[in-house]
């Protein structure tokens, strides 16, 4: 099968069921650019003019229709006569890249619409040239508008989409309009039922990307599956013309060359001596890929990521995921992180606390992050999210999940440090919930066959003192995630000394979350909640118990950083904050953060 035609025929189909669902036709839309940061790029962060529009009356007229002249027209009253309701120009201000919950106290909780604007000027550089508008995210929901005409709509929070702008584009007064609704549904990916912050607005980079008539859209320079040095290429260009393609590894010593098909897609294989990755020596090469004029470059690192029985094999080898949950949120400064300066905090942590592997939980994280992981050698969990209730009979709430799946992958198919792709979180069992999951998991193998598939899947008991994994969905996992709070929200902490782990499945396990809230600088007795010594007391048990586990090859305990949720209104205590964190919100180490750091650096495998 054609990887791309398949890849294309997919995308079609999910954006035709999304225009279903969501009762409004997409423009046309390109498939996604990747490696935005390695190209020529026009920022347009900074100020936005903003019109916050908790009704929707700039998109919909009384009569709940589109509105043809709506907010994005941005007009302007031409005499002292015409009526003319909103005005950008006299509007409030907001950051991009951020949140607009922690940008202005009246918008903490807001979860609506808010209309985004921003002006500016552009001269191509070659009058042959193609222009994209490139966002990082968007959530949840974006309508783009660039000059008053409508040029695509985005579902999904979390992950990169671009459109075209090159027929619109004007060398002065150009006016890029978004409408962006964070409003929870049910038939969304996330439904309104979580256990986090719905940060709205443009979140992340708002970038224009200038590129040839003909250019390199797409490509993937790996190992191939189960090799250490055999060089699995395919490139895509777009465009009517297609140029003989280049790849260099000038260190490497490799340089392929080969002309794409008419579909613009070319694939390519040599044999190749690479250092390979590892979190020991993160060995990144430079890439170069040339079409015609153009040159892409990029840092890839090389690795193998497989399974064999119960244990995960990193190179061949067997290694143990010492590992912990980061939510994409700056705790100092309650609000979303971005910035490649959030990227090295966080991460930074991570390694402080002795990890090797990092879970990016619950959703995507920015770019930053992964590319990040890949120097600092950190290993990479990286999920969409398909997190508790969702809408599994729903086809529409499929096909949105499998565009975040696949622009999920899009994005950092040749980052090394990901080496899982997880499928859902939480999830309770039944027959349409099995057949939405092995859908999502079929459609990341076609994407990515060379990393391995988890899921944070519930466990249950057997006996009074025996947890089993026997979740159907076992059986179509590379490795088992399982959540669990033992001595949080069921039984006794001191319960864990007598616990055994059984599973029906020959595969690795990860435990994927366990742990309990604490509010930093609060002391008291080990049996107290919510005091630092019971986080404590929590941990040193909960290790005890990890460490007999004889299947389990990784932990990513619950979570790095206190991290905001409306569902923890406690007075005094939690002040809708998540404290499970290992790490306050005013980046203060709790006890058990040097429990957990010890741990790490005693645990060996056997």
């Amino acid at each position: 099968m054609n990887y791309h035609s398949s890849k294309s025929r997919i995308f079609c189909v999910l954006l035709a069921l999304l225009s279903f669902s969501w009762g409004q036709t997409f423009a046309q839309t390109a498939s996604l650019i990747t490696n935005i940061d390695h190209r020529a790029t026009t920022s347009l962060n900074g100020k936005w003019k903003i019109i916050v529009d908790p009704y929707e009356t700039g998109f919909y007229s009384y009569r709940m229709t589109e509105d043809p002249n709506g907010f994005f027209k941005d007009r302007k009253a031409k005499d002292a006569t015409e009526l003319v309701e909103y005005n950008f120009d006299t509007s409030d201000e907001l950051y991009v890249p951020s949140d607009w919950n922690s940008q202005r106290e009246d918008l903490k909780l807001y979860e609506g619409t808010i209309w985004y604007k921003k002006a500016f000027d552009y001269t191509k550089k070659a009058a042959t040239n193609r222009v994209f508008v490139h966002f990082g995210a968007v959530n949840y929901d974006a309508h783009v508008y660039l000059n008053g005409k409508k040029i695509g709509r985005h579902v999904g929070g979390f992950t990169p989409f671009n459109m075209e702008v090159t027929d619109l584009l004007q060398e002065k007064g150009n006016f890029l309009v978004v409408k962006a609704d964070d409003k929870r549904l049910k038939e969304a990916v996330p439904t309104p039922n979580t256990d986090w912050w719905n940060y709205g607005g443009i979140t992340r980079d708002v970038k224009l990307v200038e590129v040839p008539a003909t250019f390199v859209e797409d490509y993937t320079v790996q190992l191939a599956k189960g090799s250490l040095n055999k060089l699995d290429v395919w490139v895509k260009t777009n465009g009517t013309s297609p140029q003989p393609v280049t790849v260099s590894i000038p260190e490497a010593k490799v340089k392929l060359t080969g002309t794409p098909d008419a579909s613009g897609m070319v694939k390519l294989t040599s044999n190749a001596k690479l250092k390979l990755w590892s979190p020991e020596s993160p060995k990144l090469y430079k890439v170069q890929i040339t079409s015609g004029s153009e040159t892409v470059e990029d840092e890839i690192g090389f690795r193998s990521i497989e399974t064999k029985g119960a244990d995960i094999l990193l190179n061949k080898k067997p290694v143990l995921l010492k590992g912990i949950c980061i939510h994409e949120e700056m705790p100092t400064r309650g609000a979303r992180a971005y910035s490649m300066e959030d990227a090295q905090t966080l991460l930074g942590w991570a390694k402080e606390l002795g990890c090797n592997y990092v879970r990016l939980a619950h959703y995507p994280h920015n770019e930053n992050m992964t590319r990040l992981a890949d120097k600092m050698g950190l290993m990479v969990w990286s999920e969409i999210p398909v997190y508790w209730t969702i809408d599994w009979a729903n086809p529409a709430t499929l096909a949105n999940a499998k565009q975040q799946l696949t622009e999920m992958i899009t994005r950092d198919k040749n980052k090394a440090s990901v080496v899982l792709w997880s499928m859902a979180n939480e999830t309770p069992l039944s027959d349409s919930r099995l057949n939405f999951l092995k859908s999502q998991i079929e459609t990341a193998r076609q994407f990515d066959n060379t990393r391995l598939i988890t899921a944070a899947l519930e466990v249950h008991n057997a006996t009074e003192n025996t947890m089993m994994i026997d979740d159907p969905l076992g059986q179509y996992l590379d490795v088992l995630g399982c959540n669990e709070y033992i001595g949080w929200y069921s039984r006794k902490i001191e319960d864990c000394d007598n616990i055994t782990w059984k599973t029906t499945y020959d595969k690795p396990l990860v435990i994927s979350e366990t742990g309990a809230d604490c509010v930093a600088g609060m002391h008291g007795a080990a049996t107290a909640r919510f005091t630092e010594e019971f986080q404590d007391n929590f941990y040193q048990h909960q290790l005890a118990m990890i460490k007999r586990i004889p299947f389990l090859r990784g932990v990513t305990p619950w979570i790095l950083a206190d991290f905001r949720s409306p569902r923890r209104p406690l007075p005094g205590i939690q002040d809708y904050w998540n404290r499970k964190g290992l790490i306050s919100d005013r980046g203060e180490r709790k006890k058990a953060f040097y429990t957990l750091q010890k741990f790490y650096a005693d645990w060996k495998l056997k």
